[in-house]
């Protein structure tokens, strides 16, 4: 079948957009390593941490939910049966809902957790291909643990990352009895990176959450809304459709940085032709910080991760981007963004070869 005028006519577009990139003065785009070095060993933990930051990821993600005793711990669910053993460890523990809940466990029964590689619902590998389920002794690493490891990773190579830290479920967590945007300051304030010259990027689904950070100046750091569709069921009950519009952009704008929408919505449906969300979101002077790049998982319809990328960086002139594959996207900035990379980045994982 011969595609559609429309989208010869978008691919033509893009690509007279891209070929004038080079005159253009865009800076150079950060990369957050999505979870770590997700795409190549167990997300969120320690060595997740480490392998991003030798990739050379400017930011690491640290998602960031509560223990009973009120610890901010790095997991990306409040529920913990997607990524350890816990079923098999505490089968009585499970509330009425069929989920194990980080909130009813305390930090010393979360550290008795293995974790591995990210499960379905169906229990099989979110992403098959990638590191097999296998009992390592990986833990759910505190936050502290994760500053402490970076800190001295900074300190030890000659990369300074930083953190992207977002907090999961306020509104959950608040029902619960606690205040997980005052426990993660409280870290912050304890190694001194709750400051304006921080290498630390604060997000979250929760608009309320970020407002009240903004209304009671209790942190300088930059303020990330992020942006889901609103049959996800986030946090909240958030109305993003409406998040995105001009109006409530210049809502946004009032309390927060910066904005990290979902990759798709930056183009329109056709996946080639850009929306006007990130022009609207740089008029109003906040940053863009899509997710998620994966180069197992194509968004866009794309045929090669090295075209989404193109499409992400290129066509719809993001600030940054997530992604699962921290170093192929390093690389990918490094061929298209040289005058900007201060430093190489280490070769992807996936080409190094005994």
């Amino acid at each position: 079948m011969l595609p559609s005028i429309r989208t010869c006519c978008a691919v033509a577009a893009i690509g007279v957009l891209l070929s004038m990139m080079p005159a253009l003065s865009h800076a150079r785009p950060i990369v957050i390593a999505h979870r770590g070095a997700s795409a190549y060993v167990p997300e969120h933990t320690l060595l997740a941490v480490t392998a991003a930051h030798i990739m050379g990821a400017d930011y690491i993600e640290q998602d960031i939910v509560l223990s009973a005793d009120g610890v901010p711990v790095v997991l990306h669910d409040i529920h913990l049966e997607p990524t350890t053993d816990v079923a098999e460890r505490f089968p009585k523990r499970v509330r009425e809902d069929g989920h194990y809940y980080a909130l009813d466990f305390t930090l010393e029964e979360l550290k008795s957790l293995s974790v591995v590689e990210r499960r379905g619902a169906d229990g099989r590998a979110a992403f098959s291909d990638r590191f097999p389920e296998r009992a390592l002794g990986l833990r759910i690493p505190t936050l502290a643990e994760e500053i402490e490891l970076i800190e001295g990773l900074n300190r030890t190579r000659p990369h300074q990352a930083g953190y992207y830290i977002e907090l999961k479920a306020p509104d959950f967590h608040r029902r619960e009895g606690h205040d997980i945007a005052s426990a993660v300051l409280n870290v912050l304030d304890r190694y001194a990176l709750n400051h304006s010259q921080a290498k630390v990027m604060l997000q979250c689904f929760h608009d309320g959450t970020l407002k009240q950070l903004h209304e009671s100046e209790v942190t300088p750091l930059p303020l990330i809304q992020l942006i889901g569709e609103n049959d996800w069921g986030e946090d909240g009950g958030v109305d993003y459709d409406a998040m995105r519009t001009p109006a409530g952009l210049d809502r946004v704008a009032e309390y927060a940085d910066g904005i990290g929408p979902w990759i798709p919505q930056l183009f329109e449906t056709d996946g080639l032709t850009p929306s006007p969300l990130v022009a609207a979101a740089h008029e109003r002077g906040l940053m863009v910080h899509p997710y998620t790049l994966r180069a197992d998982a194509l968004s866009l319809n794309a045929d090669s991760f090295e075209e989404l990328q193109r499409r992400v960086f290129m066509a719809a002139g993001v600030d940054g981007a997530f992604s699962d594959h921290a170093d192929l996207t390093l690389h990918f900035l490094d061929r298209h963004f040289p005058a900007q990379s201060d430093m190489a980045a280490p070769e992807p994982i996936n080409h190094i070869r005994p």
